[in-house]
């Protein structure tokens, strides 16, 4: 083969491969019917059935033998009867399958895209083609056009083509026009497109460095990186401006000038009150923060309205628990073994009244320590002396698992608080408005982020009582803020920590272990059978072992499913992050087989079979929403309807766009954070300093252990589990426990409307 570059014209037959950087491998056809191999980063974005052009020079791979090592990629119309089949029954035209495909080629042969593109209403003289059909696929056809000339454009400023398809979503007919003149709304706009995509197009459109735009979007990104990546609710002034300066490499001036334009423009917050009086906030973010403490404040100093005969079966219980606690220890004296059943303890008894008799309170407890226990008894008393309860949790594997150890419904908070025009149906779980309850119980509190604590406490009744349950050991919210930590920094808010470890709980080694993480003393490495440690120094080997472990070694000792068995990862990237990790266990349990429908998202590849996870809200798919940590099965990938469709945990039929996929992950390895309020009977995961460790912190190993059930598996290095136990959590910049202890200590004590630094 020659060595010198050339030119090729092919049409996509497959994916065999692509990485998160966008380098692809394809299996393609050429127009002489060479069937041959590419790859390349200039293919990202390439889907089965296009035709492209590729220009590269010939390589030989160790695996793929020899393949086209491409530097260009544009993409072309597909020319010849059988490339513009492969085309068109591709999916890339919403409307037109394999077998419509054919019939449309056979009617129009060679000229079948012109007559798409300059006489549609021919189509209708396709069999099966109506004029529904025919304006559906009309327009599709019309922005598929789009779409493609947006990737042009994209490409001539070094843009990978996977954006096209979001940004027309955005923009529509203005994408092009915003793309060139106005790039920095792209930030906003579109999901995966930061300063760093939207600045390389400005500077290539010829917007000067020092622009006041640019300034401003510079400022409004590391805002939004902050919350995003570290969890603040703000940055100090100071540190905001070093961050933007270092993103700009421009004078701190103009930064300065940029803070001041924002302010203005109400687009962000400095408020005097908060962080020594520095504290930069993104508007949506300050009043999210102030809705919380101030609805909260409000709640707390209601009056209750809880019915009397709720206090009354508290004293009886009470009561009644002294005399049965004082008839055990008498019966422990006189047992061989002093193994006499455990009622409640004092610190629960004390959680009950907490609960009943304040409208705004916080249980707090680590593993075997009867959180659940103590909730089942105060919602048991509330309804018993008439009340009603409603019990949720931030997510859909929260709530169920809420309602499976209580025995009653729970539902998850977005669904609890969302609008009526969001068309949730939660009377289909309650009598009537969940929120009008004399009792409400938030469990997995860690997981609330500042946005969605908003939500709950602006809907929340005066007179009901809340209750936070959590464990603030554990990671805090993947979103902003740290509402749980913060509450239980303010004094006039009522909290119950449960430490007492009950028997039956303290016999489990994870439980053991758990607490001694969460004291910052080191676990017993091998307490079998439910705590193990396998040392191993090498990332690629540690990866090697997990995968092992997951997919044959448990199922086979312990003769279980593999879905018995979750793979939980610190991090995303490296050999031991849930991307490379779930690639790898998809190709062991779901390989590609020929004839299986799969459709590539991205890096992403999704087959039927497979195991997947919602990662966004969505209130309009299902009966009452997909909500994130809804995990299920893919059933069905059609190319025509370009849909795949998932059956969730809860066994009902979930459809998703091809454009809607960045919404789904695969669960063969989800990153620790994303496990909470979950649990799982077998937990494999990697503890290495393959990342740098700075993601191994105290709480992530503690959330980690705590999710196993039967047992738990660390593969990795000693030196990065001790540095998981040993390293505290870093904080986050809130002011929400400072605004709530001001409502809390009166109107005079409130820091209202803040002054802007200008």
């Amino acid at each position: 083969m020659p060595d010198e570059p050339e030119w090729l014209e092919c049409s996509v037959d497959r994916l065999i491969a692509v990485r998160p950087d966008g380098y692809t491998v394809a299996r393609v056809t050429g127009t002489d019917g060479t069937e041959l191999i590419v790859s390349g980063r200039p293919l990202s974005g390439v889907q089965p059935g296009e035709t492209v052009r590729v220009r590269g020079a010939w390589v030989t791979h160790a695996k793929y033998g020899d393949q086209l090592a491409v530097d260009v990629c544009e993409p072309t119309a597909p020319s010849g009867v059988r490339a513009i089949r492969l085309y068109l029954a591709s999916g890339i035209v919403r409307g037109i399958g394999p077998k419509l495909a054919a019939a449309i080629v056979d009617a129009f042969g060679a000229r079948t895209l012109e007559v798409i593109d300059e006489t549609p209403e021919r189509l209708l003289e396709v069999n099966l083609i109506g004029p529904g059909r025919k304006d559906l696929i009309v327009d599709s056809w019309i922005a598929h056009k789009q779409v493609r000339e947006l990737m042009v454009l994209l490409q001539g400023y070094g843009i990978g083509p996977s954006y096209a398809v979001k940004i027309y979503g955005e923009f529509g007919d203005s994408s092009a026009e915003i793309v060139t003149g106005d790039p920095y709304r792209l930030i906003e706009a579109v999901r995966g497109i930061g300063f760093t995509t939207a600045d390389k197009i400005a500077m290539a459109s010829g917007i000067p460095e020092d622009s006041p735009v640019r300034a401003r979007a510079a400022v409004l990104d590391r805002l939004d990186a902050a919350a995003a990546v570290s969890g603040h609710c703000y940055l100090p002034y100071a540190s905001l401006l070093a961050a933007a300066v270092a993103l700009l490499g421009q004078d701190q001036l103009l930064v300065r000038q940029a803070v001041d334009a924002l302010a203005e423009q109400r687009r962000i917050v400095i408020d005097t009150g908060i962080g020594a009086g520095q504290a930069v906030y993104e508007r949506r973010m300050w009043d999210r923060e102030r809705r919380v403490a101030e609805a909260l404040g409000a709640l707390a100093q209601a009056a209750s309205d809880l019915p009397k005969a709720v206090l009354r079966r508290m004293d009886a219980l009470e009561a009644a628990e002294r005399e049965e606690q004082a008839e055990r220890e008498e019966q422990a004296e006189r047992a061989e073994e002093g193994e006499a059943a455990e009622g409640l303890h004092p610190q629960q008894l004390a959680a009950v009244r907490m609960a009943l008799t304040h409208t705004v309170s916080v249980l707090t407890g680590g593993p075997g320590c009867g959180k659940s226990r103590t909730v089942d008894t105060i919602a048991a008393l509330v309804r018993a002396g008439g009340g009603k309860v409603t019990l949720a949790a931030p997510t859909g594997k929260a709530a169920k698992r809420l309602a499976q150890l209580t025995g009653r419904p729970a539902m998850t908070v977005h669904r609890l608080v969302a609008d009526k025009k969001d068309g949730l149906d939660s009377g289909a779980l309650f009598d009537d408005d969940p929120l009008y309850a004399d009792l409400i119980v938030v469990d997995e509190a860690s997981m609330l982020d500042v946005s969605l604590a908003a939500k709950l406490a602006s809907r929340l009744v005066p007179g009901s009582h809340l209750l936070l349950v959590g464990d603030e050991d554990q990671l805090p919210s993947i979103g902003a803020g740290r509402v749980l930590a913060d509450l239980l920094r303010v004094p006039g808010v009522p909290h119950t920590r449960l430490t007492h470890v009950f028997r039956q709980a303290a016999g489990s080694s994870i439980t053991t272990n758990a607490h001694l993480i969460r004291q910052g003393r080191p676990p017993v490495l091998h307490a079998a059978p439910g705590f193990w440690f396998e040392d191993c120094d090498d990332p690629a080997a540690v990866a090697d072992r997990v995968v092992e472990i997951a997919t044959h070694l448990i199922p086979a000792k312990q003769g279980v499913d593999h879905t018995q068995v979750q793979v939980l990862c610190p991090s995303r990237k490296g050999h031991t992050g849930t991307i490379e990790l779930g690639r790898r266990i998809q190709e062991r349990l779901n390989p590609a087989m020929e004839g299986r429908p799969e459709h590539w998202s991205g890096a992403t590849v999704f087959r039927v079979g497979d195991a997947v996870t919602q990662i966004r809200n969505d209130y309009l798919k299902g009966r009452a929403g997909v909500f994130n940590g809804t995990t299920g099965t893919v059933t069905a990938i059609s190319p025509e309807d370009r849909t795949l469709t998932v059956l969730t945990e809860d066994n009902e039929t979930v459809a998703h766009d091809f454009d809607e996929l960045e919404d789904l992950l695969h669960a063969y390895a989800i990153s620790v954070h994303r496990s909470q309020g979950s649990e799982y009977p077998f937990v494999v995961a990697p503890i290495t300093t393959e990342s740098g460790g700075l993601l191994l912190r105290r709480s992530l190993l503690y959330t980690l252990v705590t999710r196993a059930k039967t047992s738990v598996v660390l593969v990795g290095q000693r030196k990065a589990l001790r540095l998981a136990v040993e390293v505290a959590g870093q904080p986050r910049n809130t002011g929400l426990a400072q605004r709530l202890a001001a409502e809390l200590a009166g109107p005079e004590a409130e820091a209202g409307e803040p002054e802007m630094l200008l």
